[in-house]
């Protein structure tokens, strides 16, 4: 059985629709919660089969209130780097993942945004990239990959909204599995929210079984290219 390590920032935030996908194949994934009481960043990857970097709501990397789990952060990514384990780093975690591997992040306003993601080309994540799917994203600042970063999806404006680095990791812009409910709960945990929260909310539960039934393929291409089956 593969055992994935699974870093969550804030209460609301977790693993969403993702988690049944993993369940199903039989891939255990263990929650890290630094911001609980006695939480910690795990030191060494050594355990673990891979690594996944959730969002982090109103969180930061280079502007407004930067998360504190950060520097530890971002030494176990590139732990798990060094020794070619695979990272998927989601929002936030997408930031992360990008400093890590030697890109950057851009300063960028907190935004609640669903938007239309639209693969690069027919065999991305082996093929099991749908040609375009809705993903929803919560979060602050702008990932800048490396130059050698693959992008396998963009925006309608042509932004990256989904990377592949080094071969085996992942970056989204996004969470591919959020729920309306998860970002309910991220406006309620937090005092600072986004300006268009009401019509965000709405336009994701619009959406959500589209979420649903994207992520079916995007599970199966995110597993293989991970190597976690």
């Amino acid at each position: 059985m593969k055992t994935v390590c699974v870093i969550q920032h804030t209460e609301a935030e977790y693993l969403g629709l993702m988690e049944d996908h993993l369940e199903g194949r039989n891939i255990r994934f263990l929650y890290q919660r630094p911001f609980a009481a006695g939480g910690k960043i795990p030191a060494e990857p050594d355990r673990f089969d891979g690594l996944i970097l959730l969002g982090g709501g109103p969180y930061g990397i280079v502007s407004g209130h930067l998360l504190p789990s950060l520097a530890p952060e971002l030494r176990l990514v590139r732990a798990f780097l060094d020794v070619g384990l695979p990272v998927v780093g989601i929002e936030l975690g997408a930031l992360i993942l990008c400093v890590a591997a030697g890109g950057g992040a851009d300063d960028a306003p907190l935004r609640f945004d669903v938007t239309m993601a639209r693969t690069t080309r027919p065999d991305a994540l082996a093929g099991h990239m749908p040609d375009s799917f809705p993903l929803a994203a919560y979060l602050r600042d702008r990932p800048v990959p490396p130059g050698d970063a693959d992008v396998l999806a963009t925006s309608p404006d042509g932004e990256p909204l989904v990377f592949s680095l080094h071969g085996n990791c992942l970056g989204f812009v996004g969470h591919p599995g959020m729920k309306r409910g998860m970002a309910e709960d991220l406006i309620m945990e937090f005092a600072e929210t986004p300006d268009n929260t009401v019509e965000a909310l709405e336009a994701l539960g619009d959406v959500q079984r589209e979420v649903a039934a994207a992520l079916t393929d995007l599970m199966v291409g995110t597993i293989v290219h991970t190597g976690w089956m």
